[in-house]
């Protein structure tokens, strides 16, 4: 998820290390914070590999900034994750998350729907959090008022999803030739 959101967020922009890591905070921090030491040791490694480049740049006032760009290895590796994310890309909802906000970045609109399609099927499958034997239990079944209310809350979101998923497939199916 962190190298997704480093290469993601590298498409657009050439970025210094600290506005990358407040602006991977704003979309996964409230789930899973970013750390210095996560964050640095995944962009060397990433540099290492090919994918991004750190260049040199004089600072404003004070000491000089790194600044770092996507190379267009960096670039094609974005578009193949994204094309085909893992399945706990598509199941996990903090990880779809960050899928979806780069998803704009795979230009092909089939390819996309390709994506959608699966997270779609997953939100399909009957699921449950809570069951009695081997059936998964509906909010209506569930006597615990907070079990209860994590049932109601996954069936509105899901519910939500779904209509945004259907609407926005039918959008990319009449841009694909």
């Amino acid at each position: 998820m962190l190298e997704l959101a480093i290469l993601g967020f590298l498409f657009d922009d050439a970025l210094h290390g600290y506005e990358l890591r407040k602006r991977i905070a704003a979309l996964t921090g409230h789930v899973k914070p970013v750390a210095e030491s996560t964050l640095y040791p995944a962009i060397k490694r990433m540099e290492k590999a090919g994918l991004l480049r750190r260049e040199t740049r004089p600072g404003a006032v004070a000491a000089p900034r790194h600044e770092l760009t996507l190379t267009d290895e960096g670039r094609a590796e974005l578009r193949r994750r994204l094309a085909e994310p893992s399945g706990l890309d598509i199941s996990d909802e903090n990880r779809w998350f960050t899928v979806l906000a780069f998803l704009r970045h795979l230009d092909d609109p089939a390819a996309q729907a390709a994506v959608l399609r699966r997270r779609m099927a997953f939100l399909e499958e009957p699921s449950g959090f809570f069951y009695e034997g081997e059936r998964p239990l509906r909010a209506e079944e569930v006597q615990d008022p907070f079990r209860r209310g994590v049932l109601t809350i996954a069936r509105a979101t899901t519910k939500a999803e779904l209509t945004w998923l259907r609407g926005t497939l039918a959008e990319l199916d009449v841009q694909t030739p």
